[in-house]
């Protein structure tokens, strides 16, 4: 498991997910917006395309994303390996949200479980006109789209908290500390919830965090809004993901511009074909390519890389782990059997080119059981 993190009060969001998790982001949004779209790009699907209505994505389908990283090419400019591997995430495509959806309209109750199984939400927010695409509310109004959404995500977690409440007040009378701690955050959370804030925004002491990290709250989960443009708005330059971006300044988010259509015309090009499609469409890497690696940064996670001759890898690991929680990532006997690990920086490599090299400089760093992992870290674990 993870270190306790060293402040008393944290973020709900800040409670950090196992480190031998796998990481999931929930593609979520108003039904047309472009999410199936997106996830058939974003995992190169070469499958039919959603149809033009409301929930045609029944259960929630799932792919395995790949996170580029610069960093990989340039450490295999020293270290030549056989193969080069990337870390991952796993997107779920959850089907159009609607509103009333907490109190079952549309297919509400079960498309919001499957939200509550993810540890970060995309939201998929359509800023682009198009007499084509029908629009669930009938016009296109993107901060509209995120209230419903951020609503209906409250009031789903307002009635988990309601329900578990009663039951959390006869264990504390019981005399059980955890239960107690469960009282204090949910009435915390009620209140906060009650004042139309979500929960992502709401601080409280570690143990409570704990108390209530069970009921998978969806308000408490990072956002990442998803701004999907038109093929003539590729920056995102348009009033309509301004709005966006100044909503999501305001609740500490982050916005990424992709035009969906135009993304799954080039996922499904083969190499040659998709270096010229881009070219021609000014741009120098797909648009997923920087989703996925908001993504990965908005569920709270860093890489760490092991190079050799066989292969050339990054490791996902939440941001804090320690280095025998990064060496677990690999294989749990590493996290076990943990004695110390050799780390040193892509700097050091390019500097002095050898890990040899390294060594006899006096860069590579031995660090033991307390090193806390940072960001391109390139480690060798050893163990017992």
């Amino acid at each position: 498991m993870i270190k306790a993190i060293n402040h008393e009060v944290v973020f709900l969001t800040e409670f950090f997910p196992k480190v031998d998790g796998i990481m999931k982001a929930g593609i979520v949004g108003l039904p047309n917006v472009g999410k199936s779209t997106l996830f058939n790009a974003l995992t190169s699907s070469k499958g039919a395309q959603a149809a033009n209505y409301p929930f045609c994505t029944i259960e929630p389908n799932e792919g395995i994303v790949p996170v580029p990283d610069p960093r990989l090419t340039r450490i295999t400019k020293f270290i030549v390996p056989q193969k080069v591997i990337p870390s991952a995430l796993t997107l779920v495509d959850i089907a159009g949200i609607v509103k009333g959806a907490s109190e079952g309209e549309g297919m509400g109750n079960k498309f919001l479980t499957h939200i509550r199984e993810v540890d970060a939400i995309l939201q998929v927010v359509r800023c682009f006109e198009d007499p084509d695409v029908i629009h669930v509310a009938g016009k296109v109004d993107p901060l509209s789209d995120i209230e419903i959404i951020e609503i209906e995500l409250m009031l789903a977690d307002l009635q988990t908290l309601d329900g578990a409440l009663s039951k959390a007040e006869r264990s504390a009378k019981g005399g059980d500390k955890e239960a107690k701690d469960r009282v204090e955050a949910i009435k915390k959370s009620l209140e906060h919830l009650k004042a139309d804030k979500p929960l992502r925004t709401l601080k409280l002491p570690e143990n409570e965090v704990k108390a209530i990290s069970a009921f998978g709250l969806m308000t408490a989960k990072q956002v990442l809004y998803v701004a999907n443009v038109d093929e003539t708005d590729l920056e995102g330059k348009s009033p309509m993901v301004q709005k966006v971006r100044d909503f999501a300044k305001k609740v500490g988010a982050e916005v990424v511009p992709v035009c969906a259509k135009l993304e799954a015309e080039i996922a499904e090009l083969d190499p040659a074909d998709r270096a010229e499609m881009m070219a021609s469409a000014g741009i120098t890497e797909p648009s997923l390519a920087v989703l996925a690696r908001a993504a990965y940064k908005a569920l709270g996670y860093q890489s760490y890389f092991t190079a050799g001759e066989k292969e050339v890898r990054a490791w996902a690991v939440p941001v804090g782990a320690t280095a025998p929680q990064a060496a677990g990532v690999i294989h749990t006997d590493f996290e076990k059997g943990f004695i110390r690990a050799e780390v040193y920086t892509l700097a050091d490599l390019e500097q002095f080119k050898t890990e040899k090299d390294i060594r006899s400089a006096g860069k590579l760093k031995i660090v033991g059981k307390e090193y806390i992992m940072q960001d391109g870290d390139i480690c060798h674990f050893l163990f017992n």
